[in-house]
């Protein structure tokens, strides 16, 4: 390396020949003031939207224990279903929440509401359309200035979709869609930042981007600890791993885009591409933090009214399209397959969890999991009505967030009974017999914790009790 890594700044890359600069994690060796610094971990949000809501059976549906999203019970004392129950090691790093909604649109279609998931306007469902900014781009203005990138806006189909049919989660300041990247290749490069003109054309021919680095990250494990040699290694073993997953990725995204009637073509699928698709996203956002390249992540999974390829996402587990599945209740086992795709979205993220739990926080206390606030969740529950968001709060802990619990809000909807067994669409359109607290109220809690001044986000002015 021309310099040594201690009089760089704090946005370290290993160069190598043809342009390739990799970002690299941080290290204690170089981390001026660790000891002295603990108490001031990095702080980082990201949010994942699932579009189509989520299975709920009445209890005397045989369905109801197994397949019901929600856990049964309340506070501490509750029990997962198959749904979630990946999750149960991580139990004590998560929050489940229910009855919460934005009031704006407790009436609009459930294939309307991504676009407000993250931001709690009244974007209605249809005429004029106005948005507003989304919880992440609020703290992306906070932090972003500290790290190579704002924030990471993903997706599974990418760029912005439509009003009311959008393929990103989050908004700026002026309620404008901030275009979604979904092409992992893309984002790859984009931690391994291209210095030079000829860089692409080195990158397509060469067997791995790391090639050329590896000279030099032998130079430089000479200058850190053991345990930060050992991060090294790991962390370039955990790139070259995302790099060959990327490319057993790309072939899915090729595929044609869903159709009315597609049951007839004959795609270059197979059914472990979506899993190994969602897996690479989830790999290249971890990838994201533990490089300190953006502390702000939002990732739209698909999106509402099975438009587009992440319509294919159920394929992962062996069914054709994920939409369908909350249309089939009815049919025999049709809450155990939709039960069945939510196990599958579950136990990814779960993964996901794991791994940002697994690894130290560098120059700070505890995991990168303990100082990193994930909500996952959706704007619709069953048959998309727009009510009783089925919603993860996880991480967190070196911020107050307490965790080990399904919280209920609202009244006269303890069992979620009066949101369950719908299957037209007469329940989004019957009138709201029960109450529930406006889901910006978490929101608020959020950016309070991770040290946003706001008085009110969304509609809401006051913080959610016992999160």
């Amino acid at each position: 390396m021309s310099a040594k890594l201690s009089t760089l700044d704090r946005r370290k890359f290993l160069r190598g020949l043809g342009g390739f600069a990799l970002a690299l994690p941080v290290f204690e060796t170089f981390s001026l003031g660790a000891q002295a610094n603990r108490s001031q971990n990095k702080k980082r949000l990201a949010a994942f939207y699932m579009p189509d809501g989520v299975p709920m059976p009445l209890k005397e549906d045989p369905s109801f224990k197994d397949w019901s999203w929600f856990p049964h019970g309340r506070g501490k004392d509750y029990t997962f279903t198959k749904c979630l129950d990946p999750l149960e090691p991580l139990r004590d790093e998560i929050t489940i929440f229910g009855g919460l909604s934005n009031p704006a649109v407790r009436g609009v279609h459930g294939h309307s509401n991504a676009d407000q998931f993250l931001t709690g306007a009244n974007t209605g469902d249809y005429g004029d359309y106005q948005n507003s900014i989304s919880l992440d781009q609020l703290f992306a203005a906070k932090e972003g200035e500290l790290t190579r990138y704002s924030s990471l806006v993903l997706s599974t189909d990418g760029g912005t979709g439509s009003p009311r049919g959008a393929h990103t989660i989050s908004f700026n300041e002026a309620g404008r869609p901030i275009p979604a990247e979904h092409k992992p290749k893309h984002i790859f490069d984009m931690l391994f930042v291209k210095s030079s003109k000829d860089a692409a054309k080195r990158l397509a021919m060469s067997k791995s981007s790391l090639d050329d680095l590896m000279a030099d990250a032998r130079s430089l494990k000479r200058q850190l600890s053991t345990s930060d040699q050992e991060r090294l290694q790991e962390y370039l073993d955990s790139v070259r791993d995302t790099e060959i997953k990327i490319e057993k990725a790309k072939r899915w995204l090729d595929i044609p885009l869903p159709q009315v009637d597609v049951d007839h073509l004959k795609l270059d699928i197979t059914p472990e591409d979506p899993r190994v698709y969602l897996q690479t996203m989830y790999e290249l956002i971890y990838l994201a933090f533990k490089t300190d390249s953006t502390r702000t992540v939002t990732y739209q999974l698909g999106r509402e009214n099975g438009v587009g390829v992440s319509d294919y996402l159920a394929r992962a587990v062996g069914f054709n399209l994920t939409h369908q599945l909350s249309h089939k209740t009815k049919e025999p086992d049709g809450y155990k397959n939709f039960g069945t795709y939510c196990n599958f979205l579950s136990e990814e993220y779960g993964r996901f969890l794991s791994k940002l739990k697994a690894t130290p926080e560098v120059g700070g206390t505890g995991n990168m999991l303990d100082n990193t606030v994930l909500l996952f969740g959706s704007a619709s529950s069953a048959f998309h009505l727009s009510r009783n968001y089925p919603l993860i709060l996880a991480g967190g802990k070196n911020m107050g967030f307490q965790h080990g619990q399904y919280l209920k809000y609202g009244s006269g909807n303890e069992d979620n009974q009066a949101t369950s067994g719908i299957r037209t669409d007469v329940g989004w359109r019957g009138e709201m017999t029960f109450e529930e607290l406006p889901v910006s109220d978490l929101y608020l809690s959020i950016l309070h914790k991770l040290g946003v001044e706001t008085n009110s986000f969304g509609g809401s002015s006051r913080t959610l009790t016992g999160v």
